[in-house]
C-alpha cells in the first residue's frame, strides 16, 4: 500500500491477507479469496479523514447525507469521530443528518441506471453545506447523477467522502473530495458493501471469489 495526500492507494499487486487471519462467519469462508482491507485499517483511515473534514468544513452546520444501503457503517464511523472532535476540540460544529437510497447494481456491475428507491425530503438541505457520504465510488456515474439531482435544491456547499474509489475503464473521470482507499477494479464486499444484499454482515472489506457470486446471484 502507498499513501498519497488524499487517499491510501492499493496497487494492484496487493494480494491482501489470507482469511485464516482474522475472524470471517463461516457461513462466508468459501466465498471469499482474501481479506483486503481489514477492519482496524477501514476505521483508522475513517479517523484521519474525519479530521480532513472538520478542517474543510468545520466552519458551518453540516448536513450528512447517508447513501444507504452501503454507506451506513462508514456513515455512523464517520460521524463517530467527527463527534469525537466536537467534544475534544476548540472548534465545535452542529451537524444533522439524512438519508437517501440508491440502486444502480445489478450482480457486480454497476447499470449506469440510477434509481433513488428511498429518502427523505431533500429540500430540506436548501442553503446547507452538505456532506454526502458514500461506500465505494466505481464508475463515478451513480454519484454525478446525485449531485445533478442535489442541485436542484440549491445547497451553499456539497462535499462528497467516499470510503473506497475504484480504479476502473469504465470511470467517467470523477473524484470524491474525500477518499479513504483508491484499489484495483475487483469487486469488494464487507463493511455493509454487499453482492445482492449479502456480506454486510462481514466487518473487513474482502474480495468475493467465483463461488461466491454464483451462490449468491440474483
Amino acid at each position: 500500500m502507498a499513501t498519497s495526500s488524499c487517499s491510501v492507494v492499493i496497487s494492484d499487486e496487493e494480494k491482501g491477507y489470507d482469511l485464516d487471519l482474522f475472524c470471517i462467519p463461516k457461513h462466508y469462508a468459501s466465498d471469499l479469496e482474501r481479506v483486503y482491507i481489514p477492519h482496524g485499517l477501514i476505521l483508522d483511515r475513517t479517523e484521519r479523514l474525519a479530521r480532513e473534514i472538520m478542517k474543510d468544513m468545520g466552519g458551518h452546520h453540516i448536513v450528512a447525507l447517508c447513501v444507504l444501503k452501503g454507506g451506513y457503517k462508514f456513515f455512523a464511523d464517520l460521524l463517530d469521530y467527527i463527534k469525537a472532535l466536537n467534544r475534544n476540540s476548540d472548534q465545535s460544529i452542529p451537524m444533522t443528518v439524512d438519508f437517501i437510497r440508491l440502486k444502480s447494481y445489478s450482480n457486480d456491475q454497476s447499470t449506469g441506471d440510477i434509481k433513488v428507491i428511498g429518502g427523505d425530503d431533500l429540500s430540506t438541505l436548501t442553503g446547507k453545506n452538505v456532506l454526502i457520504v458514500e461506500d465505494i465510488i466505481d464508475t463515478g456515474k451513480t454519484m454525478m447523477t446525485l449531485l445533478e439531482l442535489l442541485k436542484q435544491y440549491n445547497p451553499k456547499m456539497v462535499k462528497v467522502a467516499s470510503l473506497l474509489v475504484k480504479r476502473t475503464p469504465r470511470s467517467v473521470g470523477y473524484r470524491p473530495d474525500f477518499v479513504g482507499f483508491e484499489i484495483p477494479d475487483k469487486f469488494v464486499v464487507g463493511y455493509a458493501l454487499d453482492y445482492n444484499e449479502y456480506f454486510r454482515d462481514l466487518n473487513h472489506i474482502c474480495v468475493i471469489n467465483e463461488n461466491g457470486k454464483e451462490k449468491y446471484k440474483a
